[in-house]
């Protein structure tokens, strides 16, 4: 038996800046569009990378448990920054954000990219995730 994939966009994170959707899942598999520090209506969480990086984790998380799955359930992250001077600061909040919610488990894997620009002036980080529900 073959299942569709489906597409939602969950309640709790800002709607999409386009026509697409913030996630897929076919079958057990979870893809998670670029998650940004955007909040519920669509202002940015804060100007700082560190304040940014927690909100797109947290609307990971949103988006995930509305699919019955967890951080815990990610296989990979690609993150994307705008400037290589806050690579650190990502790291810093990336922990901070495990630390608080998922302490017992290694990170999975993330490719980190500096690019020139994201979707909005202000946005500084982006992460998508793959999870596989268990």
């Amino acid at each position: 038996m073959t299942t569709e994939p489906t597409y939602e966009n969950p309640a709790g994170i800002g709607t999409p800046f386009s026509a697409y959707s913030h996630v897929a899942r076919a079958g057990e598999l979870i893809c998670v569009a670029g998650q940004c520090g955007i909040v519920e209506d669509n202002s940015v969480a804060g100007p700082d990378v560190a304040t940014q990086t927690i909100r797109a984790y947290e609307n990971i998380r949103i988006i995930l448990e509305s699919q019955g799955a967890s951080l815990g359930d990610v296989v990979r992250f690609v993150s994307y920054l705008t400037t290589r001077d806050d690579v650190s600061d990502f790291y810093a909040a990336r922990d901070k954000y495990f630390a608080a919610h998922y302490p017992e488990r290694a990170y999975p894997p993330n490719t980190l990219l500096i690019v020139q620009g994201l979707v909005r002036a202000d946005l500084l980080v982006e992460i998508d995730a793959t999870a596989y529900r268990r």
